[in-house]
């Protein structure tokens, strides 16, 4: 009986090994004739063509890995149920305003995506972007400073503010959610102070910040050469990436799923570039903003930067032994979110062509932060990008947008955005779990 028993384990275990193999595994360099190379079933290998890219959709699906998937979603019905309650929502000039809106809070919330990466929060961000509105007009318009070295000084101020907010965190170990807090009143009270008595300064509307929300690039080929721009440049590293990878001899996207990428791509960059030109053309605001974007995603995937924030952010012990200066990530990355808090703070003061008491308060903190999480980074760190910015910000100015047509008052608005706040932070979870249980995560 143990003889049998013994027959049978031995001609199991080659049977295992098939099993756990693709049939097409390239032999081993140097391997015996006849082995089988072992595969890790950890690592998913896409399969080639249509049919592999469906599978691999299926199994993120069921494995938690949502992506982008839900807040496009939630966008599109937003869109088409406010479409029917006012057929305003998707003309030209609402979407033309929704794209200059979306361009403070977005830069903002820009900014807080590299702190949410590291699984920390920043509350100080909407009275850094006051302050630096209110520094830029006092040197501007009281000191009589030409507008470009006031707008890096204003920017500059926002750095400061975030390198010091990073250097309590890292070097002396005050919790980033204290720290910033603390900000949050300190910044304020330095706002209302160099305000001064009068507390509201009116900038120049027609100098560069008072030019940021208002100037248009009014010939239609502006609009479609950003467009060619996106899509072809999307192409061709699209394209370059899959050829470097097809040489590494590891998986790559077939041509015909780049072709249909991009074809999609298109779609998203034209439609809108139509419309725009259909109103007044294409805003400067929202120009700026998809630029930082689009650089601030290379920063985060193609940089040895970015990598360490994502690291950081999957173990912050993992990373210390791996060499990573945590202090010094740390401390750039809050400097990073004061910079563009800064910056937004700048497009908040030209949308109103002034500096006033009420700058950087009321829902705009609330709002850069719930737009980066329903956007999809999670609050947990480690996964996100640049353009959950984009798509937050986008989903929360529809609502506000929609809301104000049908003259809906602000505490609905409120309500309203709330709950979408919240159905993302459940959706993150269940599909932060769903990931573990998959083994993903």
């Amino acid at each position: 009986m143990s003889t049998e028993g013994t027959k049978k384990e031995d001609t199991a275990k080659p049977d295992l090994a098939k099993s756990a193999a693709p049939a097409d595994t390239p032999p081993v360099p140097g391997a015996a004739k006849g082995a089988v190379t072992a595969v890790d079933p950890r690592l998913v290998v896409r399969e080639q063509g249509f049919a592999g890219y469906l599978t691999e959709f299926k199994r993120r699906m069921r494995g938690g890995e949502l992506g982008s998937v839900p807040v496009i979603v939630g966008l599109i019905l937003i869109m088409a149920i406010f479409q029917g309650l006012d057929d305003a929502f998707l003309s030209a000039q609402n979407l033309s305003n929704i794209s200059i809106d979306i361009a403070g809070p977005g830069l903002i919330a820009v900014g807080i995506i590299f702190v949410l990466l590291l699984g920390e929060i920043d509350l100080s961000i909407g009275s850094v972007s006051g302050l630096a509105g209110a520094v830029f007009a006092v040197l501007a318009v009281q000191e009589g400073m030409p507008e470009v070295p006031a707008i890096i000084l204003a920017i500059l101020v926002g750095t400061a503010t975030g390198t010091f907010h990073g250097f309590f965190f890292a070097r002396i170990g005050v919790p980033p959610l204290v720290v910033t807090l603390a900000g949050l009143l300190g910044w304020q009270g330095l706002m209302l102070y160099i305000l001064g008595s009068s507390g509201t300064i009116n900038i120049d509307s027609d100098g560069v910040v008072g030019k940021l929300t208002t100037y248009y690039f009014t010939d239609v080929a502006a609009a479609y050469g950003v467009a060619t721009v996106a899509v072809g440049g999307y192409f061709a590293a699209a394209y370059v990436g899959a050829r470097r990878r097809e040489a590494a001899g590891v998986p790559s996207r077939p041509l015909s799923e780049i072709i249909l990428r991009t074809a999609v791509l298109a779609v998203l960059a034209y439609v809108p570039a139509y419309v725009l030109n259909q109103y007044k053309g294409l805003p400067l605001a929202l120009l700026i903003f998809l630029i930082v974007v689009v650089g601030a995603d290379f920063t985060l995937r193609r940089t040895g930067f970015g990598r360490r924030i994502f690291a950081l952010g999957g173990s912050v012990e993992a990373s210390r032994r791996a060499g990573i200066d945590v202090d010094l990530m740390r401390i750039a990355v809050f400097a990073v979110s004061g910079t563009l808090a800064a910056v937004g703070g700048l497009f908040m003061t030209s949308t109103i062509a002034a500096a006033n008491q009420g700058a950087g308060g009321g829902t705009l903190l609330m709002n850069a932060i719930a737009a980066a999480v329903i956007g999809g980074t999670s609050l947990y760190g480690g996964r996100g990008s640049s353009w959950s910015a984009l798509l937050g910000v986008l989903v929360i100015m529809s609502i506000q947008s929609g809301l104000a047509l049908k003259g809906i008052d602000a505490p609905v608005q409120y309500m309203i955005t709330g709950s979408v706040l919240l159905a993302a932070v459940v959706i993150d979870s269940v599909s932060r779990r769903t990931q573990k249980t998959a083994g993903r995560a």
